[in-house]
């Protein structure tokens, strides 16, 4: 299961009071105010770890409280404060006020820490009521009280390579050969429900770099149709994106009808995605169909495309080393 949203409700501890106390000890009459300053509220505090993928304990447990602090004491002694809640979220989480959606949060880098919600304060004990008129002062304040609110969590994935496509297009298996990650393939549509993020290494010069494998696209998708609909947002935050098309026309389908599908899709959802960095995978060269279709594709569209085979892996070696070139630029 894959959660990239979810609202939550989120309380903030209440301060504690302030205490009304006078100090009592032998040979000491008139002994005069002592009461202690109640403890703070615990905080509602946001904390990026990369290493939690998804919003999953969230989707289980919606409701999440910090600790309200303990009332102050006798002989001027301060009340505990209370217990900070530390909720850890995703690197990409944007934070939005649930009622009016505005965004007042987001987490990018790993151990970076926000305070969401910050707890109330505590009430004041008697002893800072004293003067040269009120020599016994029973005033003391409340703690103050901080009432439960509504955030809408948003993961928008960070990666460095977004790969678009079709469904059976073969994102998943090119996934699979120039990554460390596994996403189930099989000949049917949809295979993949939720991005996956796979590591490409390079070994020889000891860099890394993210690629996320969005589900597929349908047409239609920036208007809620299909899977993709759900996580083009993910495809914001990729630096570059790799188009990977059926080119022997799976079912009846046209290479370049389908990339110029792909791109209104993306268009529709935000024109700023076209002004990303591309390069085409021409998938399934290993078929006879697809060498015909190719010529057509690159008489239409002059830029950069690398004829694959995700079956017999031909050109994908060429493929995952010109990925880091294009990404240096």
């Amino acid at each position: 299961m894959f959660i990239d949203e979810k609202i939550v409700t989120l309380k903030a501890g209440n301060g504690g009071d302030g205490c009304a106390s006078f100090r009592r000890e032998k040979f000491i009459p008139k002994g005069g105010p002592n009461g202690g300053d109640g403890g703070d509220g615990g905080n509602i505090i946001l904390e990026c770890d990369t290493n939690v993928t998804d919003l999953t304990v969230y989707q289980f447990k919606s409701n999440w409280d910090a600790g309200n602090a303990e009332a102050g004491k006798g002989n001027q002694k301060h009340g505990a404060n209370g217990r900070d809640c530390v909720l850890k979220l995703p690197a990409g989480t944007i934070v939005s006020d649930a009622e009016t959606e505005r965004p007042v949060a987001e987490l990018i880098e790993h151990g970076q820490r926000i305070v969401l919600i910050k707890g109330g304060k505590g009430g004041l004990g008697n002893v800072h009521f004293k003067s040269s008129t009120n020599r016994a002062p029973r005033q003391f304040t409340p703690g103050e009280e901080v009432p439960e609110r509504k955030f809408k969590f948003v993961l928008k994935v960070i990666a460095d390579i977004g790969l678009v496509g079709y469904p059976n297009a073969g994102k998943s298996s090119l996934t699979n050969l120039i990554t460390k990650a596994h996403p189930k393939t099989a000949p049917y549509p949809f295979t993949t429900k939720s991005p996956i993020i796979g590591i490409i290494e390079y070994p020889e010069t000891y860099e890394r770099l993210r690629l996320a494998d969005i589900p597929g696209l349908i047409d239609g998708a920036s208007q809620n149709r299909g899977l993709g609909h759900r996580f083009l947002r993910h495809i914001e935050r990729c630096q570059l994106l790799l188009f990977i098309i059926d080119m022997a026309g799976f079912d009846t389908r046209d290479p370049l009808k389908d990339f110029e599908n792909l791109r209104k899709e993306l268009s529709l959802y935000d024109e700023k995605l076209l002004k990303k960095n591309f390069v085409i995978a021409a998938n399934k060269m290993d078929l006879p169909e697809a060498v015909d279709n190719l010529k057509r594709f690159k008489r239409k569209y002059k830029t950069t495309i690398f004829p694959i085979s995700c079956l017999t892996g031909e050109g994908v070696e060429e493929l995952k080393v010109e990925l880091k070139e294009l990404f240096k630029k």
